[in-house]
């Protein structure tokens, strides 16, 4: 297990788990959302790839439809 910080808050997740699991686990669907991590923008293209290491800080935004 390795701890990240996720929108502020401190999480374990197992060791090798990639953004895109991140997401998919907090159900986040990525086709609305933006992902920095330690500070840079994860391209989409680049979720699958993209592991996660002890430390890390995640900030995931996600679009909000209303009127």
């Amino acid at each position: 297990m390795i701890t990240i910080q996720f929108n502020g808050k401190t999480q374990e997740v197992a060791a090798a788990t990639s953004v895109l699991q991140l997401l998919e686990s907090a159900q986040i669907k990525t086709r609305f959302c933006a992902v920095e991590k330690n500070g840079e923008i994860v391209p989409k293209s680049n979720y699958a790839s993209t592991p996660l290491i002890d430390g890390d800080q995640l900030e995931v935004v996600t679009l909000v439809g209303g009127g």
